[in-house]
C-alpha cells in the first residue's frame, strides 16, 4: 500500500531499511498493526496487502535516503550489501555497506530520528575478525557517527521461514547423504529464533535510549556447527552420515556449498569466513530485561518449517522470491578505500585529486580542470571529450563529502534520472580516518565486454595510483 492518507499518515513514522529482506519483511508486518511503518526498498513490492507505506529508496543515494526518512522518529537498519547492486561492481562489500550506512546515518540526523536500531552479528572476543564481522562493527560505528543514538542487537544464525543463513545448512542436510565436516564445524554457534528477534526489536523500539548501546542475543542452546547439522537432520527425520575431514580452509567448501545449496557465492563466502570463529553471546541481559528467554533450537526449526510448508505458511519476503540471477541495472558502481591523513577532509582530498589529474595524464590523454573544479578527460588526436565531470556545489556544502556529476562525454551514456545521477564522490567515513572514492549509477557507452577490459581497468589503475599518492602525502605530514 503506497502513500496512505488520513490520520494514520500524520502519526510518527517508524522506518525500516531493508524491509523486503528476511527480518525486515516479518518485522514490518508485525509492527504495522499498531505503528505507522514505512518500508524502504530499492524496488518496493507491488503485491503487499498490509498497511505498510512503501518508499522507493536506493541507500547508495544520499538524496533518496534523505527523502525516504522524512517524518521518521525511529528507524531500523536491517541492510547488508553482500550481493552486487550493479551490473559491474568494483570494490568490497564492506565498503558498499559503509556508504549505505553513512547515507542512512546522515539522513537520520537531518530528519531528527531519535533512535536507530541495528541488527548485526555476534562478535567473538578475538583480535582478528573475518571481513564479514569487521564490516558489521564498522556499520554499527558508522550509524552512530552523526549523533543519533544506536541500539545494536548482535545475533548469530536466525532461524525462521525463508531465512537465508539457516536455509544453507538445512538445504545441505536435505540434499547430501554423507556430509563432510571440516575443522570449522567444531566452532560454536548460538542461533536464535526469528520470533525472538522480532520481539526484541519491538522491545527496543518501545524502550528507546539516548545512549549508544549493544546487546548480544541468542537462544538457550549453544552447539557446534556439526551438532547443528546433526540436530537439523534429526528434526527432518533424515538419516545422514557425518564425516570428519581434516581440512582447515574454506575456499573448497565455499564452491561446494554454492553448488549444493544454490546460494550465491557473494553470500556464502563471507559467511564461511565468519564460521571459523566461535560466536556465542557474552550475556543475554536484554532478553532478561525484556522477559524473552529464547525459543529452544528444536522449536525454532519446527516453526520455520511450518512457516514454509504448513497450512498457515507465511508469505516469503520479496528478497526470497526473486531469483538470484535477477538482472541488475546496466550501471557501474566502483568504490575504493583510501587512508585520509589525520586532520584533513574529503574537500581537501577532492582538491588534491583535481590538482593531481593533469600531471597524471600528460600524453595523448589529458585531464583538464577549470577554475570551478570541473574536470574534462580529453583525447588529443583526434580531439574528443571522453568524460565530463561537473563539480556539484549544491551537494558538496559539507567538507566531509564532495560530489562531481558525470554530465557528458562520448564514454557516458545519457540517461535521464530524477533522483540518481551518475556521479563521482569523495566521502569521509569512520570519523574521518577513512575516505571512500566512489562512482555511482554510471552507464558506459562501450559494449560491456570492451568496457570490462579497457575503461574499467583504467579506472582502477587511476584510483590505485591516486591512493598511493595520498598515502605518500600522509607520510609527509
Amino acid at each position: 500500500m503506497d502513500n496512505p492518507s488520513g490520520p494514520a499518515a500524520q502519526r510518527p513514522a517508524v522506518v525500516i531499511a531493508g524491509a523486503t529482506g528476511f527480518v525486515g519483511w516479518h518485522l514490518a508486518r508485525a509492527l504495522c498493526r499498531d505503528h505507522r511503518v514505512v518500508g524502504l526498498s530499492r524496488t518496493p513490492p507491488s503485491d503487499d496487502d498490509t498497511p505498510v507505506e512503501w518508499r522507493a529508496c536506493d541507500l547508495f543515494s544520499l538524496r533518496q535516503t534523505e527523502e525516504a526518512l522524512k517524518g521518521a522518529t525511529q528507524a531500523f537498519y536491517l541492510v547488508h550489501s553482500m550481493l552486487p547492486s550493479a551490473r559491474l561492481t568494483q570494490g568490497s562489500f564492506e565498503d558498499m555497506d559503509l556508504i549505505c550506512a553513512d547515507n542512512f546515518a546522515r539522513a537520520a540526523a537531518q530528519a531528527g530520528v531519535k533512535q536507530i536500531v541495528y541488527l548485526g552479528g555476534l562478535i567473538p572476543d578475538e583480535p582478528e575478525l573475518s571481513q564479514h564481522l569487521s564490516s558489521r562493527l564498522e556499520v554499527e560505528e558508522t550509524l552512530a557517527s552523526y549523533g543519533v543514538p544506536v541500539t545494536a542487537l548482535r545475533a548469530g544464525i536466525i532461524i525462521g521461514p525463508h531465512g537465508p543463513s539457516f536455509r544453507i545448512f538445512r538445504t545441505l542436510v536435505e540434499r547430501i547423504p554423507v556430509i563432510p565436516c571440516p575443522a570449522w564445524t567444531s566452532s560454536l554457534t548460538q542461533p536464535i529464533a526469528l520470533d525472538d528477534v522480532l520481539r526484541l526489536l519491538r522491545y527496543c523500539l518501545e524502550h528507546p535510549s539516548r545512549q549508544n548501546r549493544d546487546f548480544d542475543i541468542g537462544s538457550p542452546d549453544v552447539m557446534t556447527y556439526r551438532r547443528l547439522l546433526e540436530r537439523t537432520a534429526s528434526l527432518l527425520r533424515l538419516k545422514r552420515k557425518f564425516l570428519h575431514v581434516p581440512l582447515i580452509g574454506t575456499t573448497w567448501c565455499r564452491l561446494w556449498l554454492c553448488r549444493v545449496t544454490g546460494a550465491p557465492k557473494a553470500m556464502v563466502g563471507p559467511l564461511l569466513e565468519s564460521v571459523k570463529h566461535s560466536m556465542v553471546a557474552r550475556d543475554r541481559k536484554l532478553q532478561e530485561a525484556a522477559g524473552i528467554p529464547g525459543i529452544p533450537f528444536e522449536d525454532a526449526v519446527a516453526a520455520a518449517i511450518a512457516g514454509e510448508k504448513g497450512p498457515g505458511r507465511t508469505v516469503p519476503p520479496p528478497a526470497a522470491r526473486s531469483s538470484r540471477r535477477t538482472s541488475r541495472p546496466n550501471d557501474v558502481r566502483s568504490v575504493q578505500r583510501m587512508a585520509l591523513p589525520k586532520g584533513l577532509s574529503a574537500r581537501w582530498a577532492a582538491e588534491q585529486y583535481s590538482a593531481w589529474l593533469p600531471g597524471f595524464f600528460r600524453t595523448i590523454l589529458r585531464a583538464e580542470v577549470d577554475e570551478k573544479k570541473n574536470v574534462r578527460f580529453v583525447l588529443l588526436f583526434p580531439r574528443v571529450n571522453l568524460l565530463e565531470l561537473a563539480f556539484s556545489k549544491e551537494r558538496s556544502g559539507r567538507t566531509d563529502r564532495q560530489v562531481f556529476i558525470i554530465t557528458g562525454g562520448v564514454l557516458a551514456r545519457k540517461v535521464v534520472r530524477a533522483s540518481s545521477r551518475p556521479r563521482l564522490e569523495f566521502r569521509e567515513v569512520l570519523h574521518g580516518s577513512v575516505m571512500l572514492v566512489a562512482i555511482h549509477d554510471y552507464r558506459p557507452t562501450l559494449p560491456w565486454f570492451v568496457y570490462n577490459i579497457t575503461q574499467a581497468l583504467v579506472h582502477l589503475w587511476v584510483m590505485r595510483s591516486f591512493g598511493a599518492f595520498m598515502e605518500g602525502l600522509g607520510k609527509r605530514k
